[in-house]
């Protein structure tokens, strides 16, 4: 972080696409930034800390319990083995952002580059695969003759799909590419002299990265409960439960973030603000909102994955084969838990094998 912090004449609010410590140089000295930049240096790296380790975890008992079983049959299992590299490759990039917000940026232009461009591919590949994920949920319940009728096609066109979300995401990551520097020793996506071009990234990242997955998943899930409420089925309820989850998870993540930065991107694009203390509170916003939007890394293991009685009983399998379970606390997790199959495999439905 710059040493003479405490200057500037524009604010370089983060955004999604920038994690990192806002160039505080040109503001007006009557307008200090001391307090933010001393909540950052600590805030910042305790939260990106918890996040990066809670993430890791997580995505890494995605990633090994589906290797270790196989266990690629349908699309949502396409679908959560991407999500869960996106995630884990995100997790990944986050000690860089945690240094950048306390100490000087001394890693090179290419590193810089790289890191905003690592994120940002992962950023945007997540948000697709939850909209799929929710797209092939809504075929599998709510159109399931159609779905059964595709059952065959089913795999390969996820991971075509699969392929393609990654190409998308990686063109939408230009800009990351091209626009970050490294003036006064920080790593920024863009010079202070590119209103223009974050007004525009900004705008199209909230319409691609949140508004587009939110209508998506928002039809998909309605429709899943309207079908699911004509059920009359055990596992009803309990799916229903676990798409609230989903969608509340979304929402409760992502919604106070891309508010602060729609209003940033407002205030940017309507010559910024004159009132210090407003400035002071919007940067504080941002970081606090930011954060709790990164916790969609840790969190989507949990809800798209571990909350399956499915995925689960694998999970436990995997920790028993390798010694972290006893057999005894194996069978009283899965044996004891029998439910009748549900609604769908991803959410609800069983381990294959029998309990004795």
């Amino acid at each position: 972080m710059a040493e003479n912090g405490e200057n500037t004449t524009s604010t370089q609010y983060s955004d999604y696409s920038m994690p990192s410590s806002p160039d505080y140089e040109d503001y007006p000295i009557l307008c200090s930034k001391d307090q933010n930049r001393k909540f950052r240096s600590w805030f910042i790296p305790t939260f990106f800390t918890i996040i990066c380790l809670l993430g890791l975890a997580g995505n890494l008992m995605v990633i090994l319990t589906v290797f270790y079983f196989k266990r690629l049959k349908t699309m949502t299992d396409v679908y959560l083995l991407n999500l869960s590299f996106a995630d884990l490759l995100f997790c990944l990039s986050l000690p860089f952002w945690a240094a950048n917000s306390m100490v000087e940026w001394v890693l090179g232009l290419v590193v810089c580059k790289a890191m905003h461009t690592v994120y940002k591919v992962s950023f945007y590949s997540s948000m697709f695969f939850l909209s799929f994920i929710s797209i092939d949920r809504y075929f599998a319940i709510a159109k399931a003759v159609s779905a059964h009728r595709h059952r065959s096609e089913a795999v390969f066109f996820s991971k075509v799909s699969s392929a393609a979300i990654w190409a998308m995401a990686l063109i939408f990551s230009i800009p990351e590419m091209l626009y970050p520097n490294t003036n006064n020793k920080t790593c920024t996506p863009y010079s202070s002299s590119t209103d223009h071009l974050r007004i525009s990234i900004q705008a199209s990242q909230i319409a691609l990265a949140f508004v587009l997955p939110l209508v998506v998943m928002t039809f998909c899930y309605i429709s899943i409960i309207q079908t699911l409420r004509q059920a009359r089925n055990f596992e009803r309820n309990k799916a229903i439960r676990v798409i609230l989850a989903v969608v509340a998870v979304f929402l409760i993540s992502q919604v106070p973030y891309n508010v602060v930065l729609f209003w940033t991107t407002v205030v940017t694009a309507r010559g910024r603000d004159a009132d210090c203390s407003y400035e002071n509170n919007l940067m504080f916003a941002t970081d606090i909102t930011q954060c709790v939007a990164f916790l969609r890394c840790c969190l989507n293991p949990l809800v798209y994955a571990f909350i399956g009685v499915k995925f689960r009983n694998d999970l436990l399998k995997f920790l028993k084969d390798f010694g972290c379970m006893s057999q005894e606390r194996f069978y009283r997790y899965t044996c004891g838990r029998r439910r009748s199959s549900g609604v769908n495999d991803t959410e609800t439905s069983m381990a294959s094998g029998s309990c004795h």
